[in-house]
């Protein structure tokens, strides 16, 4: 993430910020998404890191944080949800000379 940030190239940060019920990562967890989408880090896979990963990359185009909840308890479209829980992740935008690291 710094050595993007020192070339001049803006990153996503998501952040996992709370956890309810059983998750595949905790709060703290963080996945870096790049502009070309490959990211780095994980907060823990499937369709609800899928989510996250499309949030992070529309928050390169408008440049607004948000807070995703990825709910895993209801299954979706014949999907069984193995965790059960619900995450809120949020997501930023973050380029050279505004980080807050």
């Amino acid at each position: 993430m710094a050595a993007a940030l020192e070339r001049g190239e803006p990153v996503v940060l998501a952040t996992v910020a709370r956890t309810r019920g059983s998750t595949p990562r905790k709060t703290g967890a963080k996945m870096v998404v790049r502009q070309d989408g490959t990211f780095l880090g994980t907060i823990g896979g499937g369709c609800g890191e899928a989510e996250v990963w499309q949030e992070a990359m529309d928050a390169f185009e408008d440049g607004n944080p948000r807070i995703v909840t990825v709910d895993l308890t209801e299954p979706t479209d014949g999907e069984d949800r193995i965790c059960g829980g619900v995450m809120d992740v949020f997501v930023e935008r973050l380029t050279a000379g505004e980080t807050r690291l």
